[in-house]
């Protein structure tokens, strides 16, 4: 029964692969427009952005029942005979693997510094921590900020391309998951070690997307939308954007009437 899930992934990724491959090519080919500079209205961009929507709704409803039938039951399970500290130990393993991606991908942003930085913290914890199941080097001072193909392409001027909702990867859109992609097909890992890392970090936000989706008036509005303003506080690395205040006027302002008669 192994075998065969891990053949029906194998081929579901193939599938994927070739259709956001496919659909990434066309898109970056096309030509841009000659207003691409002019900010859009928020309703016309994010009807603009999510093309795709009656099929990203049905992707996001077939995930939604996959994670609460298969995925959620097997993660509470790990967490409930896993004891913390050796959690702790897995996550900052497949932490410690995604180092690499981050060098490569700030040195395409042109950020050596980070670039140094990850390749610091890859060389001590995979040595000193033991393959990656601590990170002395957090205690070093050296903060580990993750970075990605996705994030890279997007500060060379690569646009997010339409929204999309991958079978059980989730919400992403054509950039984004052409980079995951790419990283994939590179990594040296097998894909069933891949789909631990992602089991291991789902584990981690399990909580805050089940509390979210219970909150949510439309749960797919509110994970399109929690995703994008995610995807661009990672590009702008946490930096908020600035937003024009009007000024305060000089003086006193006017005082409302505590004893009104």
């Amino acid at each position: 029964m192994t075998d065969n899930y891990l053949n029906f992934k194998r081929f579901g990724r193939s599938c994927i692969t070739a259709v956001v491959v496919s659909g990434a090519l066309v898109w970056m080919g096309a030509p841009v427009a000659a207003d691409e500079a002019k900010p859009a209205e928020p309703a016309a961009e994010a009807t603009d952005s999510d093309p795709l929507e009656p099929v990203n709704r049905f992707t996001s409803g077939f995930n939604r029942a996959v994670r609460g039938a298969i995925i959620d039951p097997l993660v509470d399970g790990y967490q409930f005979v896993t004891p913390q500290p050796v959690q702790t130990s897995v996550s900052h393993f497949f932490s410690n693997l995604t180092e690499p991606v981050t060098a490569v991908s700030s040195l395409l942003q042109g950020d050596t510094e980070n670039a140094e930085n990850a390749t610091g913290r890859f060389f001590i914890n995979t040595t000193i921590g033991f393959a990656g199941l601590s990170d002395p080097a957090t205690d070093m001072g050296m903060e580990q900020r993750r970075e990605d193909l996705g994030q890279a392409m997007a500060v060379n001027g690569v646009d997010t391309g339409p929204h999309i909702v991958l079978p059980i990867l989730g919400p992403s859109n054509f950039r984004d998951a052409t980079g995951d992609i790419l990283t994939g097909l590179a990594s040296p890992l097998p894909l069933a070690v891949q789909a631990a890392g992602s089991g291991v970090t789902y584990s981690g936000y399990q909580d805050d997307i089940q509390a979210l989706e219970r909150g949510a008036i439309d749960p797919y509005v509110t994970e399109r939308e929690s995703y994008t303003q995610h995807r661009e506080y990672q590009v702008n690395n946490g930096a908020l954007p600035e937003n024009d205040f009007p000024a305060l006027a000089d003086g006193p302002g006017p005082t409302l009437a505590t004893n009104p008669q």
